[in-house]
């Protein structure tokens, strides 16, 4: 399995598996439709590329391998091995967090066709907000909570203990402070409690009639 993994690995990297070296592999095994392995072996050896055209692959890639990712894996430190996990764990982590609070907010300012911009530090600490949205002279807060399923439970306990300071909120800047909890949805995020963006809705128009 490592063996396999190295070999995948390398292939992947330098393309070698790629059309302009074997050429188009899944339209030509339609072509041939084979009963089996050998047929293809037979029309791919015959139509496409011969057998040595593979075998030069091959060592081609175990060039790559032996020499060039030798002398790569032979330049890694012991310091690199611990920068890379910290800036994965730590870095790349916190990076992710702060873009998918980025997608769900411009997500939302396009359904309410409002604009969205980040909250003041000092409200992130005494209100829990993390955006607002003017209303003349009023505001209302987003707190975004980036959460997997697992995790929603934890988040609605969260809000609760956080009521007081949306509360406070409420009563300096006149608006409702609002709880978006965002997933994943394949590989896009989504709001879970969608109803939150009519809620933020009837909240702005409850301030423009003011």
């Amino acid at each position: 399995m490592p063996k396999e993994w190295i070999l995948n690995s390398a292939i992947n990297r330098w393309g070698l598996q790629k059309k302009k070296w074997v050429g188009a592999v899944s339209d030509e095994i339609r072509k041939c439709s084979p009963k089996t392995i050998q047929d293809w072996k037979l029309y791919y050896y015959s139509k496409v590329y011969p057998k040595e055209h593979l075998v030069d692959i091959g060592k081609r890639l175990y060039i790559k391998i032996s020499e060039v990712m030798r002398a790569e894996i032979d330049d890694i430190t012991e310091e690199d091995c611990v920068n890379y996990v910290i800036n994965l764990v730590i870095n790349r982590t916190f990076d992710g967090y702060i873009t998918e609070k980025k997608t769900i907010y411009e997500q939302l300012q396009h359904m309410l066709n409002v604009k969205i911009e980040p909250a003041p530090d000092e409200w992130d600490r005494l209100y829990n907000v993390d955006f607002f949205i003017k209303i003349k002279d009023n505001y209302i807060g987003l707190q975004i909570k980036p959460a997997g399923y697992a995790f929603i439970p934890q988040i609605i306990n969260e809000r609760k203990n956080q009521e007081d300071t949306h509360k406070k909120f409420q009563q300096k800047y006149g608006g409702k402070v609002f709880y978006i909890i965002s997933i994943k949805d394949g590989d896009k995020k989504a709001i879970y409690n969608i109803e939150v963006v009519d809620e933020i809705r009837d909240e702005i128009m409850r301030l423009n009639n003011l």
